[in-house]
């Protein structure tokens, strides 16, 4: 199947391969409405946060909305790695779609809207608190509404944990202290809950064991108080398919069953995979069944025939007036660092101080996730009007900080410079107008390139490798910075390009 994509999950064939979406959408959680498919995950310290997926046939999927410009809080103008938005759960209810999701230093949030590409509400905090994560509501056939949550260890001090309190329905208090479901020490890291009720059947499916090496467990009551009886439902197996983690259970309207969850994948992030689910003295079974273990498929049937490929977005001309949605700040940000209309056809990035080299704590680096296990990434700069002193380009941040490719200014004189953790060092002279490339290979080599005349790429014989860090994959972006106040300008890119 003839795609412009790094990656594609539709093989053309009527079936799909894993992963569904291979970027870095952690925590994802699902609901079908009507024939529409939404997803949402954690965005943890970047901003727009929260995006918004679309599908009609749960493989193929296009990233719709952020549900929230800015992480709620007034810290997050610096770069606070591994805090902010983590895993959060979308329902449909009452005409609405909701989206709780836990900030693990300062609550537990919600937003609201009509529909997910509308306008979402300003978040409010439903409750603060300091380690609850993983919230998920659910309104009952009696009209009475719940929130079951996690703990986080790093900060409460709890693990294996699950709670679950009764709340208002417009999900604006909490009315009681409600009480533990169950603490289950034998699935170490017990978090992420989702509720369900199914024939009858109170179900919260929980992944544990850890993000490495864990499992998907199913609790099954008559009671939404329990008592539980439990099943571990999906794990490795044989497969290389580590975690599986997290994840949400959907129904289509042909009446089978589908769980989506993600698998980590170190500095490419944690990329989305989908299962099937079969249904088995009640309890909800899910990929293939090997030797009794039930391990994730590598290929499967889709769940919907027809469509083509769709992916989120990645390459970008900058023709449009706004930013695409696949891009992502570090930090709470300015509408005044960028521009798509001053110079049409060309990304402006305003200047900032930066503390440091390091972009992975810049907050005014604009990033994309990695979309695929090996890819390269082509831009044009144009810096004749970068003020001496600041510097621009394409990097790479990552858990062990940063690497990156650009041009410095000093006076009317232009250098291609690298840098990394180790400092940064002058490879070549440049012209105002430069060609620069990153390639990452699958193991995460990352290797830099640049044009010195006519077309042809000069690698440099210099490889970095990204890693993961702050519960977040690697990201590929552009940017521009001073390390002295007062260095003023900008830097115009022409193009973003994957391939």
């Amino acid at each position: 199947m003839d795609h412009p994509y790094p990656w594609c999950p539709d093989n053309g064939d009527g079936t799909y391969s894993n992963p569904v979406i291979h970027a870095d959408y952690s925590d994802p959680d699902v609901i079908r409405h009507g024939e529409d498919f939404w997803m949402v995950s954690s965005s943890f310290n970047c901003t727009p946060g929260l995006p918004i997926l679309h599908s009609r046939d749960l493989v193929n999927w296009r990233l719709a909305n952020h549900a929230i410009r800015q992480v709620p809080h007034s810290s997050y103008v610096s770069v606070r790695g591994g805090c902010g938005v983590w895993a959060p759960a979308i329902r449909h209810h009452a005409g609405k779609f909701w989206i709780f999701f836990p900030m693990p230093d300062e609550g537990i949030y919600v937003t609201c809207a009509d529909h997910p590409e509308g306008e979402w509400e300003e978040p409010w905090c439903l409750q603060e608190a300091k380690g609850w994560i993983d919230p998920c509501p659910f309104w009952d056939d009696d009209g009475k509404a719940y929130v079951a949550h996690a703990y986080a260890n790093s900060r409460a001090g709890i693990k294996e944990r699950i709670h679950l309190r009764p709340m208002s329905a417009d999900c604006r208090q909490l009315l009681g202290e409600g009480r533990e479901l169950f603490h289950t020490p034998h699935h170490l890291y017990l978090e992420g809950p989702k509720v369900h009720k199914i024939a009858g059947w109170y179900y919260i499916l929980c992944p544990g064991g850890g993000v490495q090496h864990g499992w998907q467990v199913a609790f099954r009551s008559r009671s939404i108080w329990g008592p539980y009886d439990e099943k571990i439902i999906l794990e490795q197996g044989s497969t290389e398919i580590n975690g599986p983690h997290q994840g949400a259970l959907v129904d289509l309207t042909d009446g089978s069953w589908w769980f989506l969850h993600f698998q980590d994948c170190g500095p490419f992030g944690r990329i989305v995979h989908l299962q099937p689910v079969r249904w088995e003295d009640e309890w909800p079974l899910m990929g293939r069944s090997v030797d009794g273990v039930n391990e994730p498929v590598a290929r499967w049937t889709k769940p919907i025939a027809g469509g083509e490929c769709v992916v989120p977005e990645t390459s970008d001309d900058f023709d449009r007036p706004r930013l695409g949605l696949q891009w992502q700040w570090h930090a709470n940000h300015r509408e005044d660092w960028a521009s798509l209309t001053e110079r049409p056809g060309f990304l402006r990035l305003y200047g900032g101080v930066a503390a440091s080299t390091d972009l992975s704590v810049y907050p005014r680096f604009l990033g994309q996730k990695f979309p695929a296990r090996s890819f390269t990434v082509e831009t044009e700069l144009d810096f004749r009007d970068g003020a001496g002193g600041t510097m621009a380009g394409l990097g790479v941040t990552s858990g062990s900080g940063s690497h990156w490719i650009g041009v410095r200014r000093e006076g009317d004189a232009f250098a291609v410079v690298v840098c990394s953790p180790e400092g940064m060092e002058v490879v070549a002279s440049a012209a105002a107008r430069s060609r620069l490339r990153v390639r990452i290979s699958n193991d995460g080599a990352v290797r830099f390139g640049f044009v010195r005349s006519g077309d042809a790429f000069e690698e440099i014989d210099r490889a970095f490798h990204a890693k993961e860090g702050g519960w977040i994959g690697a990201k590929v972006g552009l940017f521009h910075l001073s390390l002295s106040v007062g260095a003023s300008g900008f830097a115009d890119f022409a193009r973003f390009r994957f391939g």
